[in-house]
């Protein structure tokens, strides 16, 4: 397949999110994007992490372009800098997590680890070519790409930028302030302390699948009533005036364990987690009340600190956390901010979009067009 002269003589960035949830990719042509989907639209696997290979060849066929027509590709994060944080937390709480440790180690040590050559290598399949006429594969940050498909594609000149997922390679927090094509990082929370893990954490708990049930514990939550605040606040969550917070680790799991939560964790709440697919009860209905009314006064102290820190009118969301419209209603009716914008993919999947916007407006020092 050969691609249109206008299309080869455009500067083609093509965006790829994949191996942690929500595969996905999207092109830029000039700046612009042309095309973005979601592998799990072409597989029928909710939420599928694989190689985007669909994907991708949708975005090149949306276009008429051959893999030979791109200019770059780029990842939405960076690998490395995960496996250092996976190591480093591994030590932490050695020996506890040796079977987590075991149980990681050997998918990274023969892919994740060596990911620009796995990548290059499902590329040179796709595009049925040597690795070696491949374009050049650049890595951007997690969060850098959150929040670049946030502002970049927003109708916003200038703005304040929050992300709020579980975790990219260190943030699980992080702000920003943009201005025409600059991408400012102000301050970040990092890892175990998370917004978005201490809300799967609850999904968990109540039975649902992490990184896909957290929108049936939000819909749950009208049922019940959030009785359980205080004791989030006094025993998981230490929560400041200005939004930030640190979790008490003693309760949570994820960092050593093959669970979200542990058996102190169970004794808060009167007992062991629900079992997927069992009856809900009131219990359930209660526990997503009161994590969702946590949820929202932390995204709402964060949003008021960052307004007063920047003393931006604008606001962009981004992350997995942005993907709660209970609580991006109360930040635009309760907020500072005059306008907010979120953005429609604010999961994973919309990294892809973020990594190509990167390549274009920082590392290209394109500007930005505003319709």
């Amino acid at each position: 397949m050969g691609g249109s002269s206008d299309a080869v003589t455009a500067t083609n960035i093509l965006g790829i999110s994949a191996y942690y949830h929500d595969s996905a990719a999207a092109l830029l042509k000039d700046g612009e994007l042309v095309a973005a989907a979601q592998q799990e639209r072409f597989s029928r696997k909710k939420h599928d992490a694989r190689f985007p290979e669909d994907a991708i060849r949708y975005c090149l066929e949306a276009e008429g372009l051959c893999l030979g027509d791109l200019d770059r590709v780029v990842f939405y994060d960076k690998p490395l800098i995960k496996f250092e944080r996976l190591l480093e937390t591994y030590m932490s709480y050695a020996p506890n997590g040796f079977r987590s440790f075991v149980a990681a180690m050997p998918v990274w040590l023969k892919e994740k680890l060596y990911l620009k050559a796995v990548l290059k290598k499902e590329l040179a399949r796709l595009g049925d070519c040597k690795v070696k006429d491949l374009p050049p594969l650049l890595f951007a940050e997690h969060h850098q790409s959150h929040a670049a498909s946030a502002f970049y594609f927003s109708p916003f000149e200038r703005a304040a930028v929050l992300c709020l997922d579980g975790v990219g390679e260190w943030a699980t927090t992080s702000t920003w302030r943009v201005d025409g094509a600059s991408l400012e990082p102000l301050w970040e929370i990092d890892f175990p302390h998370s917004l978005g893990l201490l809300y799967s954490a609850f999904t968990y708990f109540a039975g649902f699948k992490v990184n896909s049930g957290e929108f049936k514990l939000m819909g749950l939550a009208p049922y019940g009533e959030p009785k359980y605040v205080d004791l989030i606040l006094d025993k998981l969550l230490d929560l400041k005036d200005d939004g930030t917070f640190r979790l008490d680790m003693q309760y949570f799991n994820y960092c050593a364990g093959l669970t979200m939560t542990n058996s102190r964790f169970d004794e808060l709440f009167g007992g062991p987690p629900r079992k997927p697919e069992s009856d809900l009860t009131q219990r359930e209905m209660d526990i997503a009340a009161s994590i969702q009314v946590v949820t929202e006064e932390v995204v709402l102290r964060l949003a008021r600190t960052l307004q007063q820190e920047t003393g931006e009118t604008n606001l962009c969301l981004a992350g997995g956390v942005a993907l709660n419209c209970v609580a991006n209603g109360r930040v635009l009716r309760e907020g500072p901010f005059e306008n907010i914008w979120i953005q429609p993919a604010a999961g994973d999947a919309g990294g892809a979009v973020g990594a190509a916007a990167i390549a274009w407006h920082i590392y290209d020092e394109q500007p930005r067009q505003l319709n």
